[in-house]
């Protein structure tokens, strides 16, 4: 049914106008809010020091990019832990050398770029990975880098993949088990319904609105490092790839959660 004068018209037009005020605009500047998600770890000897935790390479340009630019932007340093290699298409070593490109465009040096290739912990959308596993090489990892900070997917895993998922639940596991460093916090990367992941910077007044521990959203510029770096990952960029650049919430906005 068509919108009438009073219909759908005016709601829109004032979402617009909002996601254009608080972030959209191509002169505006890029928000970082970080709550409590930060706090206390500026002040320590070295600051931040992050470490994302993804499932297969492109996770970091498909999902985290807003975080990792953020991040890089408060002056955190920043690494990489991919817990695959993508290898479900047997394109493994092609993969590889994207994430790196990647990661590089993202402002991560190969040096902070580690890949597990396990045989254990497969690309398999269909495969929940070992919790004990996934959660002993996540925690060596982050002892041997003096991480004070770990980001990586929430329970619904942004897509429902059953690999994302899987980090999720090794990090609940280090983290309710009291096995993490002390004062290392863990921030998962909040899943938002259907509608709200295709809106792009629709989505921003929604998110700012929302309560979380951390918010991150890009400028246009930004935004469009981000789709460069996703533009790394050519063996994945097959055509609804293109779309979901365009219209995904997840190039633009991040919010966050503090385990």
């Amino acid at each position: 049914m068509a919108a009438g004068p009073w219909g759908w018209g005016p709601a829109v037009a004032v979402l617009v106008l909002l996601a254009l005020l608080l972030g959209g605009a191509r002169r505006l500047r890029s928000l970082t809010v970080a709550g409590g998600a930060c706090a206390g770890l500026r002040g320590r000897a070295g600051g931040v020091r992050a470490l994302l935790v993804t499932a297969h390479p492109d996770d970091e340009a498909m999902f985290f990019a807003p975080t990792v630019l953020g991040l890089g932007r408060a002056g955190a340093r920043a690494a990489v832990l991919c817990c695959s290699a993508g290898n479900y298409y047997n394109q493994g070593e092609i993969r590889k050398k994207e994430l790196e490109q990647s990661c590089l465009l993202l402002g991560i040096p190969p040096s902070n770029v580690t890949i597990i290739d396990h045989r254990d912990l497969p690309d398999n959308p269909a495969v929940e990975w070992d919790t004990q596993l996934l959660a002993a090489l996540v925690l060596k990892h982050i002892e041997a880098s003096n991480i004070n900070l770990v980001v990586t997917f929430d329970a619904g895993g942004v897509s429902g993949h059953a690999n994302h998922i899987s980090l999720y639940t090794a990090l609940r596991y280090l983290h309710s088990e009291r096995k993490l460093p002390e004062g290392c916090r863990v921030l998962v990367l909040e899943s938002v319904s259907i509608f709200r992941k295709y809106i792009s910077i629709l989505d921003v007044p929604i998110s700012y609105l929302l309560p979380s521990d951390a918010l991150f959203i890009l400028t246009e510029e930004e935004t469009e490092q981000a789709k460069r770096a996703m533009r790394c990952h050519r063996s994945q960029l097959l055509w609804f790839r293109h779309i979901y650049m365009l219209f995904s919430r997840y190039m633009v906005i991040n919010s966050l959660r503090l385990l």
